[in-house]
């Protein structure tokens, strides 16, 4: 594993640069805390396809989205070449994740969060994962934390082993480990069915409503982080959010409303490390999803 990032051309580019005004958070502290918790990390973005959201100017710029590799990317940065259903450019060159030079140097593009696929690029487009994600309109966690239990309940009936973590804004992630197989597109279908499922069962607080508006203040249960390009914030992954917070991995038992997500943050993680990972059995515990679907049916 690389050394700390130095100051200078040799590391970090302005290093320096406050990227958190209110807490004074610089680009070499986010550089820093990735590489504290990247043995955490790497195995959520080992082999991963990335998008890259890059804030050159942290909490309070500009950010853009860029999904083909920057030419600045290391020599030799992965890569995995997707061809495009849409648009002009017939294909892109997606940078994948799992190493620590890798990481390190997106940052230096101003990257803060990571975004990455249900797949891995060796088994692209066959997702290893299920993601639900909940999205409060009301902008409160307790709603999410509230909705979160409930789409915990319905996957235990499905005989399916959930991981919730904070999306390190408002909402909640949940994730199902699964046995590679189901395309994303099947993965999808299945998420959509749970999720509407929930909505019909508890109409006043939970909703599949695409537009904003018809949501009002209920939780908005999104199944579209399964498609095979589209992705999630990492466990770990840092937020361009006030007092930069964490993408935190939860026990079930964290899960209530009186949880802020924000007390999860570079400035206090190292606290939260002293923990029992409750995540450990996450790579041990795949599903099988076929079996899942036939029991759905049976609900």
């Amino acid at each position: 594993m690389a050394t700390k990032p130095k100051e200078g051309p040799a590391g970090v580019s302005n290093p320096t640069k406050v990227f958190w005004p209110e807490e004074g958070y610089t680009k070499l502290d986010l550089a820093n805390f990735y590489q504290d918790v990247f043995d955490l990390l790497e195995p959520y973005v080992e082999d991963r396809i990335l998008t890259l959201e890059r804030c050159p100017d942290g909490l309070e710029g500009q950010c853009f989205y860029q999904k083909e590799k920057p030419e600045s990317m290391p020599k030799g940065t992965p890569t995995k070449r997707i061809t495009n259903a849409t648009g002009k450019r017939q294909a892109t060159n997606y940078v994948i994740g799992g190493y620590l030079e890798t990481q390190l140097a997106l940052v230096n593009l101003g990257c803060i969060p990571v975004h990455i696929t249900g797949s891995r690029a060796k088994t692209f487009p066959k997702p290893d994962w299920v993601c639900f994600d909940l999205d409060p309109g009301s902008g409160k966690f307790r709603d999410a934390a509230e909705a979160g239990l409930l789409v915990k309940e319905v996957l235990d009936k499905l005989n399916l082993n959930s991981f919730p973590k904070t999306s390190g804004s408002r909402g909640l992630h949940v994730f199902v480990p699964i046995r590679v197989g189901p395309t994303a597109d099947e993965v999808l279908k299945f998420a959509e069915r749970v999720v509407a499922k929930l909505a019909s069962e508890h109409p006043k607080v939970l909703t599949t409503e695409h537009s904003i508006a018809a949501r009002g203040k209920r939780v908005y249960l999104d199944p579209f982080r399964n498609g095979s390009v589209q992705t999630v914030v990492s466990p770990y992954s840092v937020r361009r959010k006030p007092h930069a917070p964490v993408s935190t991995p939860l026990a079930w038992s964290e899960v209530k409303t009186s949880l802020d997500p924000a007390e999860f943050n570079i400035g206090n993680f190292k606290n939260r490390r002293k923990r029992t990972n409750p995540w450990e059995r996450f790579f041990t515990s795949r599903e099988n999803l076929k079996a899942a679907e036939k029991e759905l049916q049976r609900l």
